[in-house]
């Protein structure tokens, strides 16, 4: 039996990008087929150039693919790792994610694990924020979020954030500490072995994983109509 993973980031200088690697890294160990991919940069080549190091990341990443919608569908899990951004995801991200409108109303996302990392140029930069933050996205999703928790020696060695794998990259921007990395790989295979047994149990039991989900689209009638639009309604703010 075969996992799917889509490891969806952004990164401006590099440190999230080195995350997702190791991340991916993890999810490969456990079984895992990965898709690693970055999302499209919104900053004007202006703003990147006034920053070597960006401008470093963005000319080194160029050959790796373009996260779309596609890798979603695709996905059995996935796995989203972001810089912070005063305490939230960066946009590009968040721009991505707000175009899984359609897939999530279909109940493409629903039951899907996921899990998701971040890196902050201080201790207390925003790290847990940002991570609670991108949970909000899950629940709404009707994903299975799936943090390292406090399950294993790698995350207490890493600094102990139970919500996801974060860097503190400070002045150079990429100052990834060993035990980091051992963390976003232990957080990949975790994720992928949650992945299968979800899975396993599944195809056991000859369940649809997206049916509950699939329902609001598909019900008529006063409720369903009023569900759907409460579940527009945030959209559209």
């Amino acid at each position: 039996m075969s996992i799917k993973i889509a490891v969806v980031y952004y990164s401006a200088t590099g440190a999230v990008h080195t995350l997702a690697e190791a991340l991916a890294e993890g999810a490969r160990a456990a079984g895992a087929e990965v898709r690693l991919r970055r999302v499209a940069e919104l900053a004007s080549d202006g703003a990147i150039d006034q920053n070597p190091l960006w401008r470093r990341h963005v000319d080194a990443t160029s050959g790796v693919e373009v996260a779309t919608v596609d890798d979603l569908a695709w996905a059995d899990a996935m796995a989203f790792g972001t810089p912070t951004r005063f305490g939230t995801p960066a946009a590009q991200l968040k721009q991505f994610i707000d175009q899984a409108g359609g897939l999530w109303h279909e109940g493409g996302l629903a039951d899907k694990p996921v899990t998701a990392f971040t890196s902050a140029y201080n201790r207390h930069g925003g790290s847990e924020a940002t991570l609670l933050s991108l949970a909000n996205v899950f629940y709404h999703w009707g994903a299975l979020i799936v943090p390292p928790g406090f399950t294993d020696p790698a995350v207490y060695a890493a600094g102990g954030n139970p919500y996801g794998a974060s860097a503190v990259t400070g002045p150079s921007g990429d100052d990834l500490q060993p035990a980091v990395l051992d963390a976003a790989r232990y957080q990949g295979g975790r994720l992928a072995r949650t992945a299968l047994r979800l899975k396993a149990g599944t195809d056991l039991t000859g369940g649809d994983a997206s049916h509950d989900a699939s329902a609001l689209a598909t019900k008529t009638g006063p409720e369903a109509e009023a569900g759907r639009e409460a579940d527009k309604a945030p959209q559209v703010a």
